[in-house]
């Protein structure tokens, strides 16, 4: 998940064809015979290893060369934190998904993991006997493998800020490097030029955010950028994320944006100078609350398999803020946002995505720019300036 996208090789290069090399990392035997089986199972990977300890990994990776490593956190011998870096510098391009249980010293380990170069993270459950937990498991490293693996493949990784540091101190935060500009016009996977539409006319009085795969690292960037918005207008976010790992991601996002910044509570107001984030395994919907607008979370199904989903907080916005509304589709796997993007642009409001060049992953920014809806793709560095001319006035 990561825009620091592990191996950040300024040399590297379009990868060979072939199923994905997948290197398994866990001290757990009954996790790595789980995760071998279902690697067998898919025709576009194949398991290169399986092994026991960090240390193993370190010593064997040469030998092995994977394309991917699912990571374990705590092992003996070398844990995953320790190990990771040590991977990535024998084997630069190497695609690490780190794998953890939900605990809060897990998830904070993980958002370590990704400022060091890993590429996405993911829960474990907690018991492999628990079967929707287990599915859920299941199909999520499957897509993480195959999506990052075939970023890997397809060119070469770019490099992109790291998370910002988990010191409370503000000034404590160094500046957040940013990733060359790509030219926004053409993209790699299109047959030419997408088609963007003109900007709403109408002057947005909210800014919604969707993201998903490489989405910490992308917000993080951005919210440093939008002090004058957030000032102005609320800011409501939804990543997909499980709990835990949205409550520290809340705060890192208030340490970026200097700005209060957590988790939404049902019931709350909604009210400019915040940021707003869906807590992980709930939807976030707004609602009207007599005059006032007010967060309501559901517990209901997943959408576009995900929850929290994007689009229940994009439709909902339409019946508050009609055409009035700005919103932003980031980096992540899947289509989830299109949906509740052409709505928006239906009542009059306006869609910007991330640009595949800067993406981790483009899938639902490059399913909002296939579908017509944006009125701009841009790479990730440009983002904020747009959005902040945008709510001072300037629709070109």
């Amino acid at each position: 998940m990561s825009i620091a996208f592990a191996g950040n090789s300024a040399t590297g290069s379009s990868r060979e064809a072939g199923p994905l090399r997948v290197m398994i990392v866990d001290d757990s035997v009954v996790i790595r015979g789980l995760i071998s089986r279902w690697i067998g199972a898919e025709h576009d990977m194949e398991v290169a290893a399986s092994l026991r300890t960090g240390l193993e990994a370190v010593n064997q990776i040469e030998r092995i060369s994977p394309d991917v490593a699912v990571l374990d956190i705590e092992m003996p011998e070398l844990d995953g934190i320790s190990a990771l870096p040590q991977l990535l510098a024998k084997k630069r391009d190497l695609v690490i998904i780190m794998a953890s249980t939900l605990t809060r010293r897990n998830a904070e380990i993980s958002f370590k993991a990704l400022s060091l170069g890993a590429a996405d993270y993911i829960p474990k459950p907690e018991s492999t006997r628990e079967t929707s937990a287990a599915d859920i498991f299941h199909h999520d490293l499957i897509q993480k493998i195959r999506h990052l693996g075939a970023r890997l493949r397809r060119k070469p990784a770019v490099s992109s800020p790291p998370l910002a540091p988990a010191s409370p101190a503000p000034a404590a935060r160094g500046p957040i490097a940013r990733p060359a500009s790509p030219a926004p016009a053409i993209h790699p996977l299109s047959s030419g030029p997408l088609t963007t539409r003109p900007f709403s006319t109408q002057m947005p009085k909210v800014l919604l955010i969707g993201s998903s795969t490489g989405g910490p690292q992308a917000l993080m960037a951005l919210v440093t950028e939008l002090g004058p918005v957030i000032d102005r207008v609320p800011v409501l976010i939804t990543q997909h994320m499980p709990p835990t790992f949205t409550t520290i991601l809340a705060e890192h996002l208030a340490r970026s944006s200097r700005r209060p910044a957590a988790e939404a509570v049902d019931g709350e107001p909604v009210k400019p100078g915040r940021i707003y984030l869906a807590p992980g395994g709930k939807h976030m919907r707004v609602v009207r609350s007599g005059a006032d607008v007010a967060i309501a979370l559901d517990d209901g199904p997943a959408v576009n398999f995900c929850k929290p989903a994007v689009d229940p907080l994009f439709t909902s916005a339409i019946d508050i803020w009609h055409g009035n509304i700005l919103s932003v589709i980031l980096t992540g796997m899947g289509s989830d946002g299109m949906r509740g993007g052409k709505d928006i642009v239906a009542a009059g409001g306006s869609v910007i995505a991330q640009d595949e060049a800067s993406s981790v992953v483009w899938g639902m920014p490059g399913a909002a720019a296939h579908a017509g809806i944006c009125a701009a793709i841009l790479p990730l560095n440009q983002i904020g300036a747009k959005v902040n001319r945008l709510f001072a006035g300037d629709r070109s």
